[in-house]
């Protein structure tokens, strides 16, 4: 059957926001790159995200087949995402209003993403009389299980929200296996109706290449030892740990300093907000300032060449659904070391390491022993690069459709 035109939720975060800073990240990109090769694939597709600036136009068309619509709800500027479930009323009847004026049938399907757009998703869909698919991309339960310390836990909202959500939605969209068992341990979700589709990575702009070369484009030293950090600024990535753990680096192996470099790439986010230049004061705490870089978010094809220069790329996150960085850095041929947790260990795979929790020590030796085996860091470029390689795009597009087609057939037989 054909899926003609689907309405996409992003409340909270817009698709044309830069990923890495404030309230973009992993699932700007997810939107993003799903939209595009679904509308390849002959699928319309309308987002519809906040207004956060009066002169952001009414409709900005993203790519051929996708349109982006900014809705009205609350004032442009100055509120955080936690002040949103507030507006998610004034939102659902911004974009009703807004498609009052096609004929019934237009959309296929609404697939929201986290849980505020679930919140709007499930109003509209029910309007429409369309089924609602639904990603979480990340989880309250799931977060304030593996909180660091002084972090501000989810507030119970969000988590009736989600359970809401999650009963309400004809499909829920999981990232990997765990995801999948989490919303059904821990919010009930129905079986029947989760659907395991993994994100993927754009092979065409993360691609390996010569070390040098990227080196050479960012001014940075070709024989230096790069380890580089890629994330928003917040505790839940916990950047912290990667600090620590160099400081713990060069109070043994002092001699490494003069060849370090500590790349940190991104803008603060979520509780980070509230002290945003807490990470530059850690490093000058820890006395390792000199070796540290901080580097504002790039482009994505500048986000591929800092990953070519890297040694190695470091993913300490207490909590990651899925873990598109570890994927990008591995198809731009950089070994990644990353905690073992959520859903970093199938998308690390074979192209990098796993460390049990955030013991500064324990990563400073795995740092070490990365850096100190070249060998092992080009066995595990080459197994990294094969593994992102079976990850394109592509791959979850196809089943994400599968998976609205199905979600479609069932809706129309019920009804």
């Amino acid at each position: 059957m054909d899926i003609r035109r689907v309405a996409m939720l992003s409340v909270h975060t817009s698709p044309l926001e830069q990923p890495g800073t404030g309230d973009a990240g992993g699932l700007n990109v997810y939107v993003v790159e799903t939209a595009r090769r679904l509308a390849q694939r002959g699928v319309e597709v309308e987002i519809f995200t906040r207004r956060t600036c009066a002169s952001l136009a009414d409709e900005v068309v993203l790519a051929p087949g996708v349109l982006v619509r900014h809705v009205d709800a609350g004032p442009y500027e100055g509120l955080r995402k936690e002040d949103l479930p507030a507006q998610l009323c004034a939102f659902a009847a911004e974009v009703m209003a807004q498609v009052a004026r096609q004929p019934h049938g237009h959309y296929d399907l609404v697939h929201s993403h986290y849980w505020l757009s679930g919140q709007v998703g499930w109003l509209v869909a029910e309007r429409w009389g369309v089924p609602l698919a639904h990603t979480m991309h990340t989880m309250a339960k799931v977060k304030n299980a593996a909180l660091a310390e002084g972090d501000t836990p989810e507030p119970l909202t969000r988590i009736v929200g989600e359970e809401q959500v999650v009963k309400v939605a004809d499909v829920l969209v999981a990232n990997t296996e765990t995801e999948a068992t989490e919303l059904i341990d821990l919010y009930a979700a129905d079986p029947v109706k989760v659907r395991v589709i993994e994100p993927g990575v754009d092979l065409t702009t993360f691609t390996s290449g010569a070390a040098s070369t990227a080196r050479s484009r960012l001014d940075l030293p070709v024989d230096a030892d790069l380890v580089l950090f890629v994330g928003r600024i917040q505790p839940l990535k916990a950047p912290d740990v990667l600090l620590r753990a160099v400081a713990n680096l060069l109070a043994r192996e002092p001699h490494r300093r003069s060849n370090l470099i500590v790349g940190v790439l991104g803008g603060p986010s979520g509780s980070g907000l509230e002290r945003p230049r807490a990470l530059q004061q850690l490093a000058r705490d820890l006395g390792i300032a000199d070796v540290v870089q901080f580097v504002p978010p790039v482009s994505r094809a500048g986000l591929a060449d800092w990953f070519r220069a890297a040694d190695l790329v470091a993913v300490p996150s207490r909590s990651e659904s899925f873990g598109l960085v570890a994927l990008e850095a591995l198809a731009s041929g950089a070994p990644v070391l990353a905690t073992d947790v959520g859903g970093l260990p199938g998308a690390v795979g074979p192209g990098g390491r796993l460390v049990r929790g955030h013991d500064p020590a324990d990563w400073a030796s795995a740092i070490a022993g990365l850096l100190d085996d070249p060998d092992l860091r080009k066995q595990l470029s080459e197994a990294g690069i094969a593994h992102a390689a079976a990850h394109g795009w592509e791959r979850t597009t196809d089943d994400l459709f599968s998976a609205y087609v199905e979600a479609v057939q069932h809706k129309r037989r019920v009804l």
